[in-house]
């Protein structure tokens, strides 16, 4: 991965680790419906057993495990929110539309950054996030009713959580400013995973895995949390968070990939042409960076 950031510019290699780590991310909703627990302790086991890589890789950033900002642990709280509500979403409804529904996320960004901060989006952009959003709903709206226990409150749950990952991906860049990103990612991680047990233990679920698949299901979603949010937290402190937030809409297609490879849920012509939407909103997303200069940002004091 060295020998690659050496020969493209920082802001490509950083979408290409952006690419990456969503693209390990498509793993969450198969995993969940592994763990043979509750939606709430999915995500639980999935902090748990991130924690200790997260703990070694923050401690070799600059300034080790310091105190955390207000930031990170503002992000620690909408993230478990988002898990609560995200994990119930996956096993009632499907693994296409559970995570389409919740990358609403850049409508949120885009409108928070244009409201709130002033930051004005170029027409390009706009046509991509109108493209990405056109393809999210087109994957929702194409499956073929058949999928999740409950598809509507499903397809609720998973619409509510892009508020709460929009909260998230905000909280993250302003801490950005500060600290690097596995710093970040820790004590979101563990600020979070108390109030899913909380949550699990409140509903009664299932919290203990029933089988040693089970296990390896959890702790398979503890590396990708590391390698997945720990890449999206360290290309927020390179690109702007409005573009990471329509990149990341590669999840879903990842994820409707492989919720038809895994669990033979129908992946019909809409969902597919949603797909391709998406990934053109991407490219397009990128290219609307390159006709506008970007507005001067803050740079991270502490980036890793």
């Amino acid at each position: 991965m060295s020998a690659l950031a050496a020969r493209v510019s920082p802001r490509a290699f950083a979408l290409i680790v952006l690419l990456i780590a969503a693209c390990v991310l498509g793993l969450a909703p198969i995993l969940v419906r592994l763990t043979e627990t509750g939606p709430a302790a999915a995500g639980f086991w999935r902090f748990v057993f991130a924690l200790p890589l997260l703990t070694l890789l923050a401690s070799r950033e600059p300034g080790g495990i310091a105190a955390p900002s207000k930031w990170a642990l503002l992000a620690g709280l909408f993230f478990a929110l988002d898990l609560s509500f995200w994990h119930y979403g996956i096993v009632m409804t499907s693994v296409a539309n559970a995570t389409v529904l919740c990358n609403l996320t850049p409508v949120v960004v885009t409108l928070f950054g244009w409201i709130v901060l002033k930051e004005t989006p170029h027409r390009l952009f706009l046509l991509a996030l109108a493209l990405a959003m056109g393809g999210a709903f087109a994957m929702a709206a194409g499956a073929d009713g058949g999928q999740g226990t409950n598809p509507p409150l499903g397809d609720a749950f998973s619409l509510s959580v892009a508020v709460w990952y929009s909260g998230y991906f905000l909280a993250v860049k302003a801490a950005r400013a500060t600290a690097g990103a596995m710093r970040i990612t820790f004590w979101a991680t563990l600020v979070g995973a108390p109030l899913l047990l909380i949550v699990a233990l409140a509903l009664g679920e299932d919290i203990i895995p029933a089988s040693l698949s089970g296990w390896a299901a959890c702790l398979t979603m503890g590396i990708m949390h590391v390698f997945g949010q720990g890449g999206v937290a360290w290309a927020l402190g390179k690109l702007p968070a409005s573009v990471t937030a329509v990149t990341i809409l590669i999840q879903p297609v990842v994820a409707g990939l492989l919720g038809w490879w895994i669990f033979g849920e129908t992946l019909t012509p809409i969902q597919a042409l949603g797909g391709a939407l998406v990934l053109g909103a991407i490219v397009l997303a990128q290219r609307s960076q390159r006709t506008k200069p970007s507005p001067p940002e803050l740079k991270p004091r502490e980036a890793a």
